[in-house]
């Protein structure tokens, strides 16, 4: 079989969405988000703890009826859309019960089981990526584990495997595993997801660690890529931290470091002797398997990581076991993670206060377990931080383009009559979202949890702002266009459905308080919607077609509009 990657359909101009001459002053204010800037940025020190277990405070109990508006903001952050259904569910059940049956949610077939049945296990697609871009759109824009598929999405950047990165037979299926793992251990431990991480064969191949050999005594030494970017950017940091996530401080007031040379040294002599467990030439199901070990090719001696002795009768697995117990037991790991968690699902500059609490949360979830990644997700979502709407400039974040498309695909019905799901790469900034699903340039990720835009009000306020290292003029004249063309058409062979909102079509007011709920909850500001309302009515609606352009503007205007883009 092959792969049908879907290009941005070409709109012709009776087929574009009839904007209203109103609305565009609206587009225009949308394009102010270019000044955001972009490019490099530096490190996320994250949150940090101090060592021990140290019990969380209780977040404050919501005591007011939960609105409408409170139920779509909180499936925002804890999913990606809201369906009247579920806000319903979340008013009459409240947050944490929502939470509990998403825990407990059952989900799609696995990405692996899906790209074997399609037929890409097939000789013809064993030096290729395809059908793994098909299979995460899937996953994202149809399985009902709506929490579940969030936090994978989160977690897939924060420990970042990249396809540009697996040159490697059967890299679709090394990177279709790797997401089956995270799948599979978002929910646990987070000792147990390092270990998954660890010794994927998606991440083998990326960073390196994949057939990791010992010294040989002629000058080559074991690759220490993976040893690297496992402290920095997916544990510890780079600096000391205290439990709120501030930086420890040390001589002359300069942040203390977490770690030294010889700790990456002495760590990537653990990671020797590790690859595929039994590669086959016609069977890619291999890459579900975590590496095994080859003792042949392990650094042999004594080793020390972060003060911790690792003696010299370890064999691999058993040096393996004491460094990643180290690394997670390591007081840095719950604000550091934490910290990028409430990042990637409420807001991107947490208060210390917030940090701390979800930090205290990871080290004891009450029952004395470290790492119980269910009840830091919770801690994330139920903190009164991310409960209460808040009003300084660093409150919100900058929905990212994938998470836009994700919540529009999902709130309008978006199914694939092929069952393939072609949506393609969307990483093109000009003319699609500037952004795709496991397509990081690098494993830095698409944007740096430390990232503070220059040359703007937030730069000046110290404020850092991951998402808007990918805001600017191209990425927001890319992403209106594109979001035109599928609010209209939809994606080669997936289109939408608005009947709901066709039954408002004739009231303006009540079409856009319908719209700015369901994809801003509480976000768009009465004027905002007044605006937008005034410019549909000027819109005929005397036939379906008409109708249907009415609703087709009133989605594409709210989605324009930075009041929706930055998520309160």
């Amino acid at each position: 079989m092959s792969t049908i990657v879907a290009e941005p359909t070409p709109v012709a101009p009776t087929q574009r969405i009839a904007l209203p001459q109103q609305s565009l002053s609206l587009l225009g204010v949308a394009t102010a988000l270019s000044a955001c800037g972009g490019g490099g940025g530096g490190e996320a020190d994250g949150p940090a703890a101090q060592p021990g277990l140290v019990p969380a405070p209780a977040p404050a109990p919501v005591q007011a009826p939960i609105t409408d508006a409170a139920a779509a903001r909180f499936l925002a952050q804890a999913g990606f859309d809201a369906s009247m259904a579920d806000i319903s569910s979340v008013k009459s059940g409240g947050y944490a019960a929502w939470l509990e049956q998403q825990f407990a949610a059952g989900g799609s077939s696995s990405h692996v089981d899906w790209l074997l049945a399609k037929g890409y296990g097939a000789e013809s697609f064993k030096h290729s990526l395809s059908g793994v871009d098909n299979s995460l759109w899937r996953k994202l824009l149809s399985s009902p584990d709506s929490l579940r598929q969030r936090v994978v999405m989160a977690l897939s950047e924060i420990f970042v495997v990249s396809m540009t990165g697996l040159p490697v037979a059967w890299g679709n299926f090394a990177a279709a595993a790797y997401v089956d793992m995270l799948e599979q251990r978002a929910f646990g431990s987070f000792r147990d997801l390092l270990e998954g991480v660890t010794l994927s064969c998606g991440m083998g191949v990326y960073l390196n660690m994949r057939g990791n050999k010992k010294e040989d005594g002629k000058g080559s030494a074991p690759d220490e890529n993976y040893a690297r970017e496992v402290m920095q950017l997916f544990t510890i940091g780079l600096h000391e931290l205290n439990l709120d996530g501030t930086p420890v401080l040390g001589v002359g007031g300069q942040p203390k470091e977490s770690y030294t040379l010889a700790d990456i040294t002495e760590l990537a002599r653990v990671f020797t002797g590790w690859d595929f467990d039994g590669p086959s030439q016609t069977d890619p199901t291999f890459m579900r398997r975590p590496m095994s070990h080859n003792a042949g090719r392990f650094s042999s001696g004594a080793k020390r990581v972060l003060q911790v002795d690792i003696p010299a009768t370890a064999d691999g697995p058993t040096a393996l076991k004491i460094a990643l117990d180290t690394l997670a037991n390591h007081p840095n790991v719950g604000p550091f993670i934490g910290r990028q968690l409430i990042q990637r699902l409420v807001c991107s500059h947490p208060s210390p206060a917030y940090v701390r609490r979800v930090a205290g949360v990871f080290n004891n979830n009450g029952r004395g377990q470290r790492g119980d990644m269910k009840a830091v997700i919770a801690a994330v979502l139920l903190d009164e931080d991310a409960r209460n709407v808040g009003s300084a400039p660093s409150s919100g974040r900058l929905r990212e383009p994938l998470q836009r498309f994700i919540q529009w695909g999902r709130s309008f019905g978006l199914s694939s009559p092929t069952e393939l799901w072609n949506v393609g790469d969307t990483s093109n900034p000009a003319t699609r979202l500037g952004q795709s699903p496991l397509r990081s340039p690098s494993v830095f990720n698409f944007f740096r949890p430390g990232y503070v835009p220059p040359n703007s009000q937030l730069g000046s306020n110290g404020i850092t702002a991951p998402e808007f290292q990918l805001c600017n003029e191209s990425t927001v004249a890319g992403y209106l266009n594109f979001m035109q063309g599928v609010v209209a058409n939809g994606i080669g062979e997936l289109k939408p459905v608005y009947t709901d909102e066709l039954a408002l079509a004739a009231d303006a007011p009540a079409l856009v308080d319908r719209v700015a709920l369901r994809l801003a909850g509480d976000g768009l500001s009465a004027g905002t919607k007044a605006t937008i309302a005034t410019a549909l009515a000027t819109m005929k609606f005397d036939t379906e077609a008409r109708q249907l352009s009415r609703v087709q503007a009133a989605v594409l205007l709210v989605m324009a509009s930075p009041e929706y883009q930055v998520q309160k």
